[in-house]
Protein backbone atom coordinates (compact mmCIF):
# COMPACT_ATOMS: atom_id res chain seq x y z
CA UNK A 1 0.00 0.00 0.00
CA UNK A 2 1.35 3.44 -0.94
CA UNK A 3 -0.12 6.83 -0.18
CA UNK A 4 0.30 8.05 -3.76
CA UNK A 5 0.54 6.46 -7.18
CA UNK A 6 3.54 7.30 -9.38
CA UNK A 7 2.65 10.26 -11.57
CA UNK A 8 2.63 8.32 -14.84
CA UNK A 9 0.41 5.59 -13.38
CA UNK A 10 -1.93 8.19 -11.92
CA UNK A 11 -2.25 9.83 -15.33
CA UNK A 12 -2.88 6.46 -16.96
CA UNK A 13 -5.91 5.88 -14.75
CA UNK A 14 -7.26 9.43 -14.80
CA UNK A 15 -6.95 10.07 -18.56
CA UNK A 16 -9.98 9.21 -20.71
CA UNK A 17 -10.18 6.04 -22.78
CA UNK A 18 -12.19 5.13 -25.84
CA UNK A 19 -14.75 3.29 -23.69
CA UNK A 20 -14.05 4.81 -20.29
CA UNK A 21 -14.71 8.13 -22.02
CA UNK A 22 -14.50 10.49 -19.08
CA UNK A 23 -14.03 13.43 -21.45
CA UNK A 24 -17.54 13.03 -22.90
CA UNK A 25 -19.66 16.10 -21.97
CA UNK A 26 -22.60 14.00 -20.74
CA UNK A 27 -20.35 11.86 -18.54
CA UNK A 28 -18.71 14.98 -17.11
CA UNK A 29 -22.11 16.53 -16.37
CA UNK A 30 -23.36 13.32 -14.75
CA UNK A 31 -20.28 13.02 -12.54
CA UNK A 32 -20.31 16.65 -11.44
CA UNK A 33 -24.03 16.60 -10.67
CA UNK A 34 -23.69 13.48 -8.50
CA UNK A 35 -21.31 14.89 -5.88
CA UNK A 36 -19.98 18.22 -4.65
CA UNK A 37 -16.60 19.26 -6.00
CA UNK A 38 -15.22 19.85 -2.48
CA UNK A 39 -16.17 16.42 -1.14
CA UNK A 40 -13.42 14.03 -0.09
CA UNK A 41 -12.18 11.42 -2.54
CA UNK A 42 -13.76 8.69 -0.40
CA UNK A 43 -17.14 10.45 -0.38
CA UNK A 44 -16.94 11.08 -4.11
CA UNK A 45 -16.15 7.43 -4.82
CA UNK A 46 -19.09 6.32 -2.67
CA UNK A 47 -21.65 8.76 -4.06
CA UNK A 48 -20.62 8.18 -7.68
CA UNK A 49 -20.93 4.44 -7.10
CA UNK A 50 -24.51 4.81 -5.90
CA UNK A 51 -25.36 7.15 -8.76
CA UNK A 52 -24.24 4.52 -11.28
CA UNK A 53 -25.61 1.53 -9.38
CA UNK A 54 -29.15 2.88 -9.06
CA UNK A 55 -29.27 5.48 -11.83
CA UNK A 56 -28.45 2.94 -14.54
CA UNK A 57 -30.64 -0.17 -14.58
CA UNK A 58 -28.90 -3.51 -14.96
CA UNK A 59 -29.73 -5.06 -18.32
CA UNK A 60 -28.03 -8.34 -19.30
CA UNK A 61 -29.94 -8.34 -22.60
CA UNK A 62 -27.96 -5.57 -24.28
CA UNK A 63 -26.28 -6.52 -27.55
CA UNK A 64 -22.86 -7.96 -26.76
CA UNK A 65 -22.02 -7.47 -30.44
CA UNK A 66 -22.28 -3.69 -30.23
CA UNK A 67 -19.28 -1.69 -29.02
CA UNK A 68 -21.68 0.86 -27.54
CA UNK A 69 -22.71 -1.67 -24.90
CA UNK A 70 -19.23 -1.23 -23.45
CA UNK A 71 -18.91 2.58 -23.73
CA UNK A 72 -19.59 4.71 -20.65
CA UNK A 73 -21.29 7.59 -22.48
CA UNK A 74 -23.55 5.24 -24.45
CA UNK A 75 -24.59 3.37 -21.29
CA UNK A 76 -25.39 6.70 -19.65
CA UNK A 77 -27.47 7.78 -22.64
CA UNK A 78 -29.38 4.48 -22.67
CA UNK A 79 -30.05 4.56 -18.93
CA UNK A 80 -29.28 0.85 -18.70
CA UNK A 81 -26.38 -1.50 -19.25
CA UNK A 82 -24.78 -4.73 -18.19
CA UNK A 83 -21.92 -5.13 -15.75
CA UNK A 84 -19.06 -4.06 -18.04
CA UNK A 85 -20.80 -0.93 -19.31
CA UNK A 86 -21.77 0.10 -15.79
CA UNK A 87 -18.22 -0.52 -14.55
CA UNK A 88 -16.90 1.65 -17.39
CA UNK A 89 -19.30 4.46 -16.49
CA UNK A 90 -18.34 4.34 -12.83
CA UNK A 91 -14.64 4.42 -13.72
CA UNK A 92 -15.26 7.35 -16.09
CA UNK A 93 -17.22 9.30 -13.46
CA UNK A 94 -14.40 8.84 -10.95
CA UNK A 95 -11.82 10.02 -13.48
CA UNK A 96 -13.83 13.20 -14.02
CA UNK A 97 -13.13 14.00 -10.36
CA UNK A 98 -9.46 13.08 -10.64
CA UNK A 99 -9.83 9.74 -8.85
CA UNK A 100 -7.70 7.05 -10.53
CA UNK A 101 -10.01 4.27 -11.72
CA UNK A 102 -9.73 1.17 -13.86
CA UNK A 103 -11.95 -1.69 -15.00
CA UNK A 104 -11.43 -5.23 -13.76
CA UNK A 105 -12.77 -8.58 -14.90
CA UNK A 106 -13.50 -11.94 -13.33
CA UNK A 107 -15.55 -15.04 -14.03
CA UNK A 108 -18.48 -15.18 -11.60
CA UNK A 109 -20.81 -18.03 -10.81
CA UNK A 110 -24.25 -16.56 -10.24
CA UNK A 111 -26.61 -18.83 -8.33
CA UNK A 112 -29.58 -16.45 -8.27
CA UNK A 113 -29.99 -15.30 -11.84
CA UNK A 114 -33.46 -15.59 -13.32
CA UNK A 115 -34.40 -18.91 -14.88
CA UNK A 116 -35.08 -17.25 -18.24
CA UNK A 117 -31.63 -15.66 -18.30
CA UNK A 118 -29.99 -18.94 -17.28
CA UNK A 119 -31.76 -20.73 -20.12
CA UNK A 120 -30.65 -18.12 -22.64
CA UNK A 121 -27.06 -18.21 -21.41
CA UNK A 122 -26.96 -21.97 -21.07
CA UNK A 123 -24.95 -21.52 -17.88
CA UNK A 124 -24.86 -19.77 -14.51
CA UNK A 125 -21.23 -18.74 -15.12
CA UNK A 126 -20.84 -15.10 -16.11
CA UNK A 127 -17.50 -14.89 -17.88
CA UNK A 128 -15.58 -11.60 -17.93
CA UNK A 129 -17.89 -9.99 -15.38
CA UNK A 130 -16.91 -6.33 -15.08
CA UNK A 131 -16.19 -4.37 -11.91
CA UNK A 132 -14.25 -1.21 -11.06
CA UNK A 133 -11.18 -0.44 -8.98
CA UNK A 134 -10.68 3.08 -7.60
CA UNK A 135 -7.56 4.41 -5.88
CA UNK A 136 -8.68 5.98 -2.60
CA UNK A 137 -6.89 6.40 0.74
CA UNK A 138 -3.64 5.03 -0.65
CA UNK A 139 -4.93 1.75 -2.07
CA UNK A 140 -7.00 0.25 -4.86
CA UNK A 141 -10.57 -0.48 -3.73
CA UNK A 142 -12.87 -2.88 -5.62
CA UNK A 143 -16.48 -1.91 -6.26
CA UNK A 144 -19.25 -3.54 -8.28
CA UNK A 145 -22.08 -1.15 -9.27
CA UNK A 146 -23.90 -3.84 -11.24
CA UNK A 147 -27.30 -4.51 -9.65
CA UNK A 148 -29.57 -1.50 -9.08
CA UNK A 149 -31.62 -1.29 -5.89
CA UNK A 150 -35.00 -2.12 -7.43
CA UNK A 151 -33.65 -5.27 -9.07
CA UNK A 152 -32.01 -6.33 -5.81
CA UNK A 153 -35.36 -6.03 -4.05
CA UNK A 154 -36.96 -8.38 -6.56
CA UNK A 155 -34.08 -10.85 -6.24
CA UNK A 156 -34.37 -10.86 -2.45
CA UNK A 157 -30.95 -9.39 -1.70
CA UNK A 158 -29.90 -6.04 -0.24
CA UNK A 159 -28.17 -3.68 -2.68
CA UNK A 160 -24.40 -3.73 -2.42
CA UNK A 161 -23.11 -0.53 -0.78
CA UNK A 162 -19.65 1.00 -1.21
CA UNK A 163 -18.29 3.40 1.40
CA UNK A 164 -15.34 4.43 -0.76
CA UNK A 165 -12.92 2.43 1.37
CA UNK A 166 -13.88 -1.22 1.99
CA UNK A 167 -14.10 -3.49 -1.07
CA UNK A 168 -17.65 -3.98 -2.35
CA UNK A 169 -17.77 -7.12 -4.46
CA UNK A 170 -20.96 -9.06 -5.09
CA UNK A 171 -22.58 -10.78 -2.10
CA UNK A 172 -21.58 -14.41 -1.51
CA UNK A 173 -25.04 -15.02 0.01
CA UNK A 174 -28.51 -13.58 -0.38
CA UNK A 175 -30.78 -12.36 2.42
CA UNK A 176 -31.83 -15.92 3.25
CA UNK A 177 -28.30 -17.31 3.40
CA UNK A 178 -28.39 -19.00 -0.01
CA UNK A 179 -25.32 -18.99 -2.24
CA UNK A 180 -25.45 -15.90 -4.44
CA UNK A 181 -22.22 -14.97 -6.19
CA UNK A 182 -18.87 -16.75 -6.34
CA UNK A 183 -15.77 -15.30 -8.00
CA UNK A 184 -14.09 -18.10 -9.94
CA UNK A 185 -11.28 -16.58 -12.05
CA UNK A 186 -9.62 -13.16 -11.89
CA UNK A 187 -8.70 -11.67 -15.30
CA UNK A 188 -6.93 -8.57 -14.02
CA UNK A 189 -7.48 -4.83 -14.50
CA UNK A 190 -7.27 -2.52 -17.51
CA UNK A 191 -7.06 1.17 -18.34
CA UNK A 192 -9.89 0.78 -20.84
CA UNK A 193 -12.48 -1.83 -21.76
CA UNK A 194 -11.04 -4.41 -24.23
CA UNK A 195 -14.31 -4.26 -26.17
CA UNK A 196 -13.25 -6.03 -29.36
CA UNK A 197 -11.92 -8.95 -27.35
CA UNK A 198 -15.06 -9.08 -25.19
CA UNK A 199 -17.34 -9.06 -28.23
CA UNK A 200 -15.54 -12.15 -29.51
CA UNK A 201 -15.56 -13.82 -26.09
CA UNK A 202 -19.27 -13.21 -25.54
CA UNK A 203 -20.08 -14.64 -28.97
CA UNK A 204 -18.00 -17.71 -28.17
CA UNK A 205 -19.20 -18.24 -24.59
CA UNK A 206 -22.88 -17.46 -25.13
CA UNK A 207 -23.58 -18.63 -28.64
CA UNK A 208 -27.18 -19.41 -27.67
CA UNK A 209 -27.90 -15.76 -26.98
CA UNK A 210 -26.51 -14.53 -30.29
CA UNK A 211 -29.47 -15.85 -32.27
CA UNK A 212 -32.19 -14.89 -29.78
CA UNK A 213 -34.39 -11.82 -30.05
CA UNK A 214 -33.62 -9.99 -26.80
CA UNK A 215 -35.82 -6.97 -27.50
CA UNK A 216 -38.41 -6.49 -24.80
CA UNK A 217 -36.61 -8.75 -22.30
CA UNK A 218 -36.46 -7.25 -18.81
CA UNK A 219 -34.64 -8.92 -15.91
CA UNK A 220 -36.61 -7.05 -13.23
CA UNK A 221 -39.88 -8.27 -14.69
CA UNK A 222 -38.51 -11.80 -14.91
CA UNK A 223 -37.34 -11.65 -11.30
CA UNK A 224 -40.75 -10.45 -10.15
CA UNK A 225 -42.53 -13.23 -12.07
CA UNK A 226 -40.43 -16.19 -10.93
Amino acid sequence: MTEHLPETISRLYTDPGDYVDSDHPAVEAFARAAVAADASARDKASRLYTAVRDGIRYNPYVSMRSPESYRASSVLAAGNGYCVGKAALYAAACRVHGIPARVGFADVRNHLTTEKLRQSMGSDLFTWHGFTEVFVDGAWRKATPTFNDTLCAKLGVAPLDFDGHSDALLHPFDGEGRAYMQYVNDHGTYHDVPAKFLMREMAREYANMQGEDMSGRDMEREAAEQ
